[in-house]
Protein backbone atom coordinates (compact mmCIF):
# COMPACT_ATOMS: atom_id res chain seq x y z
CA UNK A 1 0.00 0.00 0.00
CA UNK A 2 2.96 2.24 0.55
CA UNK A 3 4.07 1.85 -2.63
CA UNK A 4 0.97 2.75 -4.16
CA UNK A 5 0.52 5.82 -2.05
CA UNK A 6 3.91 6.88 -3.49
CA UNK A 7 3.18 6.19 -7.29
CA UNK A 8 0.37 8.49 -6.42
CA UNK A 9 2.71 11.49 -5.12
CA UNK A 10 4.74 10.99 -7.87
CA UNK A 11 1.86 11.79 -9.84
CA UNK A 12 0.17 14.31 -8.01
CA UNK A 13 3.73 16.47 -8.17
CA UNK A 14 4.78 15.73 -12.17
CA UNK A 15 1.08 16.90 -12.39
CA UNK A 16 1.53 20.13 -10.08
CA UNK A 17 5.47 20.48 -11.73
CA UNK A 18 3.54 20.08 -15.47
CA UNK A 19 2.37 23.56 -15.12
CA UNK A 20 5.30 25.41 -13.91
CA UNK A 21 6.69 26.02 -17.10
CA UNK A 22 3.62 28.39 -17.83
CA UNK A 23 3.37 29.82 -15.00
CA UNK A 24 6.68 31.36 -15.50
CA UNK A 25 6.12 32.31 -18.77
CA UNK A 26 3.57 34.31 -17.11
CA UNK A 27 5.36 35.74 -14.42
CA UNK A 28 7.96 37.05 -17.42
CA UNK A 29 5.28 39.04 -19.14
CA UNK A 30 1.36 38.17 -19.70
CA UNK A 31 -0.66 35.32 -20.42
CA UNK A 32 -0.78 34.08 -24.22
CA UNK A 33 -2.57 30.66 -23.94
CA UNK A 34 -6.12 31.84 -23.99
CA UNK A 35 -8.95 31.11 -21.44
CA UNK A 36 -9.29 27.34 -22.19
CA UNK A 37 -5.69 26.50 -21.19
CA UNK A 38 -5.83 28.91 -18.54
CA UNK A 39 -8.02 27.11 -16.75
CA UNK A 40 -7.02 23.47 -17.86
CA UNK A 41 -3.75 24.49 -16.18
CA UNK A 42 -5.54 25.75 -13.07
CA UNK A 43 -6.96 22.58 -12.88
CA UNK A 44 -4.22 20.82 -12.88
CA UNK A 45 -2.20 22.88 -10.22
CA UNK A 46 -4.76 22.82 -7.61
CA UNK A 47 -5.74 18.99 -7.78
CA UNK A 48 -1.81 18.26 -8.03
CA UNK A 49 -1.03 20.45 -5.15
CA UNK A 50 -4.29 18.84 -3.00
CA UNK A 51 -3.59 15.69 -3.72
CA UNK A 52 -0.15 15.64 -3.41
CA UNK A 53 -1.18 16.93 -0.08
CA UNK A 54 -3.48 14.26 0.80
CA UNK A 55 -1.09 11.49 -0.46
CA UNK A 56 1.41 12.71 2.03
CA UNK A 57 -1.58 12.85 4.47
CA UNK A 58 -2.44 8.96 3.79
CA UNK A 59 1.64 8.06 4.02
CA UNK A 60 1.77 9.16 7.22
CA UNK A 61 -1.40 7.60 8.89
CA UNK A 62 -0.11 4.67 6.82
CA UNK A 63 3.13 4.75 8.77
CA UNK A 64 1.50 5.16 11.74
CA UNK A 65 -0.60 1.78 11.26
CA UNK A 66 1.99 -0.04 10.03
CA UNK A 67 4.66 1.03 13.62
CA UNK A 68 1.99 1.52 16.27
CA UNK A 69 -0.97 -1.38 14.98
CA UNK A 70 1.11 -3.75 13.18
CA UNK A 71 -1.10 -6.58 14.08
CA UNK A 72 -4.03 -4.42 12.74
CA UNK A 73 -2.15 -3.53 9.88
CA UNK A 74 -1.31 -7.07 8.59
CA UNK A 75 -5.30 -6.86 8.07
CA UNK A 76 -5.72 -3.62 6.81
CA UNK A 77 -2.98 -2.86 4.52
CA UNK A 78 -4.06 -4.15 1.46
CA UNK A 79 -3.47 -3.54 -2.44
CA UNK A 80 -7.09 -3.11 -2.68
CA UNK A 81 -7.40 -0.54 -0.09
CA UNK A 82 -4.47 1.11 -1.13
CA UNK A 83 -6.28 1.51 -5.26
CA UNK A 84 -9.90 2.40 -3.52
CA UNK A 85 -8.02 5.14 -1.41
CA UNK A 86 -6.15 6.20 -3.96
CA UNK A 87 -9.18 6.63 -6.06
CA UNK A 88 -11.14 8.55 -3.50
CA UNK A 89 -8.41 10.72 -3.01
CA UNK A 90 -8.43 12.08 -6.60
CA UNK A 91 -12.03 11.86 -6.57
CA UNK A 92 -11.88 15.13 -2.87
CA UNK A 93 -8.53 17.10 -4.51
CA UNK A 94 -11.01 17.22 -8.17
CA UNK A 95 -13.55 18.57 -5.59
CA UNK A 96 -11.50 20.88 -3.61
CA UNK A 97 -10.29 22.32 -7.07
CA UNK A 98 -13.33 23.17 -8.40
CA UNK A 99 -13.73 26.88 -7.08
CA UNK A 100 -10.87 27.39 -8.50
CA UNK A 101 -11.00 26.50 -11.94
CA UNK A 102 -14.56 27.52 -12.03
CA UNK A 103 -13.77 31.38 -11.27
CA UNK A 104 -10.16 31.77 -12.90
CA UNK A 105 -10.32 32.64 -16.43
CA UNK A 106 -8.14 34.84 -18.63
CA UNK A 107 -9.10 38.54 -19.44
CA UNK A 108 -7.86 41.76 -20.73
CA UNK A 109 -6.70 43.71 -17.81
CA UNK A 110 -5.01 47.86 -18.40
CA UNK A 111 -2.36 47.22 -20.05
CA UNK A 112 -1.83 43.12 -20.08
CA UNK A 113 -3.78 39.79 -20.26
CA UNK A 114 -4.27 37.69 -17.09
CA UNK A 115 -5.04 34.76 -15.83
CA UNK A 116 -6.71 34.90 -12.07
CA UNK A 117 -9.58 33.83 -10.04
CA UNK A 118 -12.26 36.68 -11.14
CA UNK A 119 -15.46 36.49 -8.56
CA UNK A 120 -18.93 37.72 -8.82
CA UNK A 121 -18.71 41.13 -7.58
CA UNK A 122 -21.12 40.18 -4.60
CA UNK A 123 -19.99 37.56 -3.30
CA UNK A 124 -16.34 38.14 -3.77
CA UNK A 125 -15.16 38.81 -0.53
CA UNK A 126 -16.91 35.64 0.76
CA UNK A 127 -14.86 33.68 -1.99
CA UNK A 128 -11.54 35.08 -1.59
CA UNK A 129 -11.93 33.81 1.95
CA UNK A 130 -13.56 30.75 1.64
CA UNK A 131 -10.31 30.06 -1.13
CA UNK A 132 -7.65 31.19 1.62
CA UNK A 133 -8.96 29.37 4.23
CA UNK A 134 -9.52 26.59 2.19
CA UNK A 135 -5.76 26.20 1.24
CA UNK A 136 -4.51 27.01 4.70
CA UNK A 137 -7.20 24.41 5.88
CA UNK A 138 -6.11 21.59 3.79
CA UNK A 139 -2.81 22.79 2.92
CA UNK A 140 -1.27 23.50 6.27
CA UNK A 141 -3.28 22.70 9.13
CA UNK A 142 -4.97 19.73 8.39
CA UNK A 143 -1.55 17.91 7.91
CA UNK A 144 0.43 18.94 9.78
CA UNK A 145 -1.97 18.18 12.79
CA UNK A 146 -1.94 14.85 10.89
CA UNK A 147 2.24 14.22 11.58
CA UNK A 148 2.11 15.79 14.94
CA UNK A 149 -0.58 12.99 16.05
CA UNK A 150 0.78 10.18 14.35
CA UNK A 151 4.62 11.09 14.39
CA UNK A 152 3.67 11.53 18.00
CA UNK A 153 2.47 7.74 18.30
CA UNK A 154 5.29 6.34 16.10
CA UNK A 155 7.70 7.61 18.24
CA UNK A 156 6.37 6.35 21.52
CA UNK A 157 6.81 3.08 19.69
CA UNK A 158 10.33 3.71 18.37
CA UNK A 159 11.83 4.60 21.85
CA UNK A 160 11.21 1.31 22.82
CA UNK A 161 12.61 -0.42 20.14
CA UNK A 162 15.76 -2.13 21.14
CA UNK A 163 17.69 -1.35 18.10
CA UNK A 164 19.43 1.76 18.43
CA UNK A 165 20.34 2.38 15.40
CA UNK A 166 17.00 1.52 13.61
CA UNK A 167 15.49 3.54 16.18
CA UNK A 168 18.06 6.72 15.70
CA UNK A 169 17.53 6.38 12.16
CA UNK A 170 13.67 6.70 12.17
CA UNK A 171 13.72 9.38 14.91
CA UNK A 172 15.58 11.82 12.34
CA UNK A 173 13.69 11.33 9.42
CA UNK A 174 10.62 11.92 11.24
CA UNK A 175 11.52 15.20 12.33
CA UNK A 176 12.95 15.56 8.46
CA UNK A 177 9.76 15.38 7.34
CA UNK A 178 8.04 17.43 9.53
CA UNK A 179 10.48 20.77 9.71
CA UNK A 180 10.47 20.46 6.00
CA UNK A 181 7.00 20.27 5.25
CA UNK A 182 6.63 23.32 7.67
CA UNK A 183 9.54 25.17 6.31
CA UNK A 184 8.49 25.02 2.19
CA UNK A 185 4.43 25.83 3.23
CA UNK A 186 4.45 27.70 6.35
CA UNK A 187 5.84 31.24 4.89
CA UNK A 188 2.75 30.86 1.80
CA UNK A 189 -0.07 30.54 3.88
CA UNK A 190 0.62 32.71 5.88
CA UNK A 191 1.58 35.18 4.03
CA UNK A 192 -1.54 34.27 1.90
CA UNK A 193 -3.83 34.98 5.30
CA UNK A 194 -2.09 38.66 5.76
CA UNK A 195 -2.99 39.32 1.94
CA UNK A 196 -5.98 38.17 2.11
CA UNK A 197 -7.36 39.57 5.80
CA UNK A 198 -5.49 42.88 4.74
CA UNK A 199 -7.62 45.26 6.81
CA UNK A 200 -8.03 42.40 10.06
CA UNK A 201 -3.88 43.08 10.03
CA UNK A 202 -3.96 46.59 9.34
CA UNK A 203 -2.16 46.38 6.19
CA UNK A 204 -4.48 48.11 3.91
CA UNK A 205 -1.97 50.08 3.04
CA UNK A 206 -0.10 50.67 -0.75
CA UNK A 207 3.41 50.07 0.59
CA UNK A 208 2.33 47.05 2.82
CA UNK A 209 0.20 45.74 -0.20
CA UNK A 210 3.09 45.64 -2.43
CA UNK A 211 5.38 43.92 -0.04
CA UNK A 212 2.92 41.73 0.28
CA UNK A 213 2.47 40.95 -3.28
CA UNK A 214 6.50 40.56 -3.44
CA UNK A 215 5.93 37.65 -0.35
CA UNK A 216 3.50 35.89 -1.94
CA UNK A 217 5.64 35.53 -5.16
CA UNK A 218 8.77 34.64 -3.17
CA UNK A 219 6.90 31.93 -0.37
CA UNK A 220 4.60 30.78 -3.03
CA UNK A 221 7.81 29.76 -5.35
CA UNK A 222 9.37 27.96 -2.07
CA UNK A 223 6.24 26.19 -1.37
CA UNK A 224 6.14 24.87 -5.27
CA UNK A 225 9.68 23.46 -4.78
CA UNK A 226 8.35 20.76 -1.97
CA UNK A 227 7.16 19.00 -4.53
CA UNK A 228 10.98 18.14 -5.48
CA UNK A 229 12.01 17.31 -2.65
CA UNK A 230 9.47 14.69 -1.79
CA UNK A 231 11.26 12.26 -4.19
CA UNK A 232 14.59 12.77 -1.87
CA UNK A 233 12.61 12.27 1.81
CA UNK A 234 10.30 9.51 1.05
CA UNK A 235 12.49 7.79 -1.63
CA UNK A 236 15.91 7.62 -1.60
CA UNK A 237 16.57 8.05 2.01
CA UNK A 238 15.18 5.05 2.37
CA UNK A 239 17.66 1.97 2.70
CA UNK A 240 16.10 -0.46 0.85
CA UNK A 241 15.20 1.66 -2.13
CA UNK A 242 18.82 2.69 -2.39
CA UNK A 243 19.74 -1.11 -2.41
CA UNK A 244 17.43 -1.95 -4.89
CA UNK A 245 18.84 1.10 -7.00
CA UNK A 246 22.05 -0.05 -6.62
CA UNK A 247 21.02 -3.59 -7.51
CA UNK A 248 19.51 -2.29 -10.95
CA UNK A 249 21.72 -0.21 -11.75
CA UNK A 250 24.46 -2.93 -11.46
CA UNK A 251 22.19 -5.42 -13.01
CA UNK A 252 20.87 -3.73 -16.39
CA UNK A 253 23.28 -0.47 -16.20
CA UNK A 254 27.04 -1.75 -15.23
CA UNK A 255 26.76 -4.89 -17.09
CA UNK A 256 26.13 -3.47 -20.37
CA UNK A 257 28.70 -0.44 -20.23
CA UNK A 258 31.46 -3.82 -19.19
CA UNK A 259 30.35 -5.67 -22.12
CA UNK A 260 30.69 -2.36 -24.67
CA UNK A 261 33.47 -1.34 -23.24
CA UNK A 262 36.92 -3.99 -22.70
CA UNK A 263 38.31 -1.76 -20.48
CA UNK A 264 36.39 -2.32 -17.08
CA UNK A 265 36.20 -6.42 -18.31
CA UNK A 266 38.94 -7.25 -15.78
CA UNK A 267 37.26 -5.60 -12.97
CA UNK A 268 33.85 -7.05 -13.45
CA UNK A 269 34.35 -9.77 -12.02
CA UNK A 270 35.91 -8.58 -8.72
CA UNK A 271 32.76 -6.18 -8.47
CA UNK A 272 30.24 -8.90 -8.52
CA UNK A 273 27.90 -8.90 -6.16
CA UNK A 274 30.17 -6.93 -3.35
CA UNK A 275 28.80 -4.06 -2.87
CA UNK A 276 24.99 -5.42 -3.47
CA UNK A 277 23.26 -7.47 -1.05
CA UNK A 278 19.79 -8.44 -1.74
CA UNK A 279 17.17 -7.57 0.77
CA UNK A 280 16.51 -10.58 3.60
CA UNK A 281 12.84 -9.62 4.04
CA UNK A 282 13.65 -8.41 7.39
CA UNK A 283 11.20 -5.61 8.46
CA UNK A 284 13.42 -2.18 8.72
CA UNK A 285 11.57 0.68 10.55
CA UNK A 286 13.37 3.08 8.77
CA UNK A 287 12.53 2.24 5.65
CA UNK A 288 8.92 2.57 5.86
CA UNK A 289 10.00 6.00 6.99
Amino acid sequence: MTDIYLLNLALSDLLFLLTMPFWAHYAAGQWVFGSTMCRLLTGLYFIGFFSGIFFIILLTIDRYLAIVHAVFAIKARTVTFGVVTSGVTWVVAVFASLPGIIFTKSQQEVSRCTCSPHYPTSQYRFWKNFQTLKMVILGLVLPLLVMIVCYSGILKTLLRCRNEKKRHKAVRLIFVIMIVYFLFWAPYNLVLLLNTFQEFFGLNNCSSSNRLDQAMQVTETLGMTHCCINPIIYAFVGEKFRSYLSGFFQKHIARRLFKRCPIFQREAPERGGSTYTRSTGEQDISVGL
